[in-house]
């Protein structure tokens, strides 16, 4: 059977016992129904995982497995630069790329940007990535850094970068990547409307290789899932091959 995963913070381990917040307690006891002696993996994020046992205090839970295992790290770091979209969209990037297995989040503000979040929009991204991460049985959560604007990313990077146009004559992301293997990638996805002009020939100065993720248009929640399904399938393609 498949246990139930629990993303916690190190701090709450001290020796053999895993000390569990409040919210923690409401999920596993009155949402997940768990008593006294049942089991779940505590994950802290970073690869790392533990099998924990309930005990009767409902505060607490005793670590079963001698120690913590390191999950293998995965064939290609992928950094996601995504432009924000308008409303509650970015909330569907971070779900969906995390369950794709990215490996960092950049929230991006470009030229064509309306939304402007809090930190408490940050807080919220973060949870559903950890929730989405659960979910998706990855072994680790991916970093969701504070917003900044594209001019301050443009910093020359020896790195593998990558900007998806539309409307433009580049060659396919799946192409470029299968070129040349990469162990770190970094993509970047703009806003509805697309990256400006000056955005997009900034971004050349700085390293960045234009790419296509098709013939059509895609709108600005789709365009971070089709990159990252195609980054992964080079990777896999490149493995098999070696």
């Amino acid at each position: 059977m498949t246990l139930q995963r629990l993303v916690v913070d190190p701090i709450q381990m001290q020796a053999d016992q895993l000390h569990l917040t409040a919210e923690q307690q409401r999920y596993l006891h009155r949402v997940l129904r768990y008593r006294p002696g049942d089991r779940f993996m505590a994950l802290d994020g970073h690869g790392h995982q533990w099998l924990a046992e309930l005990t009767p205090d409902l505060a607490l839970a005793v670590v079963v497995s001698p120690g913590a295992s390191v999950v293998p790290a995965p064939q290609v770091d992928i950094t996601l630069m995504a432009a924000l979209p308008k409303g509650n969209s970015f909330d569907q990037v971070v779900r969906q790329a995390t369950e794709l297995g990215v490996s960092c989040i950049q929230p991006v503000i470009s030229d064509r940007t309306l939304l402007h979040p809090s930190p408490k929009r940050l807080d919220r991204w973060r949870r559903i990535a950890a929730e989405a991460m659960e979910q998706s049985e990855q072994p680790r959560v991916p970093p969701i850094l504070a917003p900044c604007p594209w001019s301050s990313l443009l910093i020359p990077s020896p790195e593998a970068r990558y900007l998806c146009v539309a409307r433009q004559d580049a060659p396919s992301l799946l192409a470029c990547l299968l070129q040349q293997s990469y162990r770190r990638i970094t993509i970047a996805i703009g806003p509805e409307g697309g990256w400006s002009p000056s955005e997009v020939e900034a971004a050349l100065v700085a390293g960045f290789q234009p790419v296509s993720l098709g013939n059509t248009v895609l709108r600005a929640v789709t365009a971070p899932v089709v990159a990252l399904a195609v980054a992964h399938a080079a990777a896999n393609l490149q493995a098999v091959d070696h």
